[in-house]
C-alpha cells in the first residue's frame, strides 16, 4: 500500500510539473516534450496516414513462400495424405508509403521533407494537405517548398492569427509592421523590396484596418505621404496634417496624378545628369523624398458616369500605370485599395494590376476580385483566399513578387490611432508644392 501511495504520488507531482513547464515555459515545453512526442506520433502514424489519403503506391516485389502441396499414393489413396513442402517464388505487390525525411521543429510546429513516388507531383500533397491535418489532430498542413523529385510539408499545431499583438515598428525607412505572418514572423511590409501594393477587400474585412496600419508606420518617416479618397474624403481627411496633398474629386485626382508623373519625369532626368541608374545611387543630398501614394477605393478611379468623364478616366488610368511602370526607380510607391477590382472597370485595371507585384486580399464579396488579387500566382492562395470567415476582419493573404505566398492579419489599428500620429508627425510633412518644384495644380492637404 505504501508502495503504492508512492507510485501515484510520483506521478501526480510529474504531472503537475509538467504542467508548470507548459504553463510558464510554453517554448521549451514544445522543443523539450511536445515536439518529440508528436515526432514519434507522426512516424509511427505515417504509412497510415499515407493509406488513407491515397499518396501510397503499389510496388512489385519478388518474395520467397513455401506452398503446401498434398500428395496421395496412387496405390493406396485410403492412406492419409503426405503433404510436401516445396519453395516458390512469387511476385506480390506491396504498399509503399512516401520517403518521410527527418522532422524540423518550428515555433508553432514542425517541417518535414517528403520524397515523391514515381508519377507524383506537389498537387497531390496539396489535396491530401487537410485530411493529414486531421490525421495528426493539427490546425494545417501545407506545403511550402517545392524541389525536383521532394516537397517540404509544414504542420501548424494551433492558428498564430488569433490574437495578434502590435510589435514596436522597425524604424527602417519605408518599411512597415502592420500584423504577423501565420508562420508567426513578423509581417513586414518594404517598399524598396516590394514597390507596389494592391489591397483587396470587402466592407469590414480589414483593408482600411491596413491603410491605417501604413498610415501610422509611416508618418514618422521622412517620406510624403499622398491620398486618393473619391468617397468625399471621409477616409483620408482625418490623416491630412500628415498628407502633402489629397484629392477628392475626380479633377483634382487628374491634376494630382499629373504632378506626380511631373515629378517622376524630373527625378528621371535627375538622374540622367549625375549618371545614377535610380535615387538611390545618387548621393544623399541630392535624393529627393521618397512618395507613398494611397489610392482608396480604385473603381472609383475608372467609373463612367457619362460621355464628359470617359477622357478623365482614359488619363486618370494611363498616368497610374506610368506610376507603376516608373516609380520603383524614383522612390514612388502605389498602395491600391478596392472593395471591387475586376477586368470589367476597363482595361486600364488589367495593365495596373500586373504592375503591382504585391498583393494582399482580404475576404472579397465576389471571386473575380480574389482572381484579380492572387489569380496568377498559387492557386492554393486562391482557395486559402475565398476560405477566409466573416468573423476574421484583418485576416489576409499575402504575396510578394517571389510568388510565395501567406496567411497574415495586420494588428488592429483605430482610427483614432491613425489620426494621432497623423497630429504627432505633421511637422514632418514635406510641402507639396516646394517637393514637386511647380505651380500647383491639385489641392494639398489641409
Amino acid at each position: 500500500m505504501t508502495d503504492l501511495v508512492l507510485v501515484l504520488g510520483v506521478l501526480a507531482a510529474a504531472a503537475v510539473g509538467l504542467w508548470a513547464w507548459r504553463r510558464w515555459q510554453p517554448v521549451s515545453f514544445w522543443y523539450g516534450v511536445g515536439f518529440p512526442a508528436r515526432a514519434v506520433l507522426v512516424y509511427l502514424t505515417w504509412h497510415h496516414v499515407a493509406s488513407g489519403c491515397r499518396l501510397t503506391r503499389n510496388r512489385r516485389r519478388f518474395r520467397l513462400t513455401l506452398d503446401a502441396i498434398p500428395v496421395v499414393g496412387p496405390a493406396s489413396r485410403s492412406a492419409a495424405t503426405v503433404v510436401e513442402q516445396k519453395r516458390r517464388v512469387r511476385r506480390v505487390d506491396v504498399e509503399r508509403s512516401p520517403r518521410l525525411g527527418v522532422l524540423r521543429p518550428t515555433r508553432l510546429g514542425w517541417r518535414m521533407r517528403v520524397r515523391l513516388h514515381d508519377g507524383q507531383v506537389p498537387a497531390d500533397y496539396e489535396k491530401a494537405a487537410e485530411g493529414v491535418a486531421h490525421a495528426w489532430r493539427v490546425h494545417s498542413v501545407r506545403v511550402v517548398d517545392v524541389r525536383p523529385g521532394f516537397v517540404t510539408l509544414w504542420a501548424t499545431m494551433r492558428d498564430p492569427l488569433v490574437d495578434v499583438v502590435a510589435e514596436p515598428e522597425t524604424g527602417e525607412l519605408l518599411r512597415v509592421r502592420p500584423g504577423k505572418l501565420e508562420n508567426g514572423r513578423d509581417w513586414v511590409i518594404d517598399f524598396r523590396t516590394v514597390p507596389h501594393w494592391i489591397n483587396a477587400g470587402a466592407t469590414q474585412s480589414g483593408k482600411s484596418n491596413l491603410a491605417n496600419a501604413l498610415i501610422k508606420g509611416l508618418a514618422p518617416q521622412p517620406v510624403a505621404l499622398v491620398g486618393f479618397d473619391l468617397k468625399g474624403g471621409v477616409e483620408f481627411t482625418p490623416y491630412a496634417p500628415r498628407l502633402s496633398a489629397l484629392a477628392t474629386t475626380r479633377k483634382e485626382s487628374v491634376d494630382l496624378l499629373a504632378d506626380l508623373v511631373g515629378e517622376v519625369e524630373n527625378r528621371m532626368a535627375l538622374c540622367r545628369a549625375h549618371g545614377a541608374r535610380n535615387v538611390w545611387t545618387l548621393a544623399e543630398p541630392l535624393r529627393p523624398v521618397p512618395v507613398v501614394v494611397l489610392v482608396d477605393e480604385v473603381a472609383e478611379l475608372f467609373l463612367i458616369a457619362d460621355k464628359s468623364e470617359k477622357d478623365q478616366v482614359a488619363r486618370t488610368a494611363t498616368a497610374l500605370l506610368r506610376l507603376a511602370q516608373l516609380g520603383r526607380a524614383f522612390a514612388v510607391y502605389l498602395v491600391v485599395c478596392g472593395q471591387r477590382i475586376g477586368s470589367d472597370l476597363g482595361p486600364g485595371v488589367t495593365a495596373l494590376r500586373a504592375q503591382l507585384s504585391g498583393r494582399v486580399c482580404h475576404r472579397v464579396n465576389d471571386p473575380e476580385t480574389a482572381n484579380m488579387t492572387l489569380g496568377d500566382l498559387d492557386p492554393a492562395a486562391l482557395d486559402a483566399a475565398r476560405a477566409i470567415p466573416a468573423e476574421t476582419p484583418g485576416v489576409c493573404v499575402v504575396a510578394g513578387q517571389d510568388g510565395s505566398w501567406h496567411r497574415a492579419r495586420s494588428v488592429n489599428v483605430p482610427e483614432s490611432a491613425a489620426e494621432q500620429a497623423a497630429h504627432d508627425y505633421a511637422h514632418l510633412t514635406p510641402d507639396w508644392d516646394a517637393l514637386t518644384g511647380s505651380v500647383p495644380t491639385a489641392r494639398p492637404a489641409a
